[in-house]
């Protein structure tokens, strides 16, 4: 008899839920803009950060785009007076990624 067999005889009448976490994280959608988010670098300090600039969305958006770009990427960043900023020139990457989600992208520089 293993663990969830166990469990069912000790509270008979719980329904199981089998909707994973990750069904429920989808159902949030980040809100879509019509005009594009620009995506530039820049040096700082000798270092190159990449800048999306121009989203309109609310800050836990933000929160969640930022953290989905760097989770992806697997790099830094933060965001900051509607800026994303990224660690290092990721320009293409960042682009293929917000394309697929359904945004606009204006590339600005080089």
């Amino acid at each position: 008899m293993d663990l969830e067999d166990q469990l069912k005889k000790l509270f008979p009448e719980h329904v199981e839920n089998n909707t994973p976490k990750e069904s429920l994280l989808e159902k949030k959608e980040l809100w879509l803009q019509d005009t594009p988010i620009i995506c530039k670098y820049e040096k700082r300090k000798g270092k190159v950060i990449t800048i999306l600039e121009g989203y309109t969305g609310s800050k836990s958006d933000f929160k969640k785009l930022t953290k989905e770009l760097k989770q992806t990427l697997s790099v830094g960043g933060s965001f900051k007076d509607d800026q994303i900023f990224i660690q290092g020139d990721y320009r293409e990457q960042i682009m293929q990624i917000l394309k697929s989600k359904g945004f606009t992208i204006k590339r600005v520089g080089g």
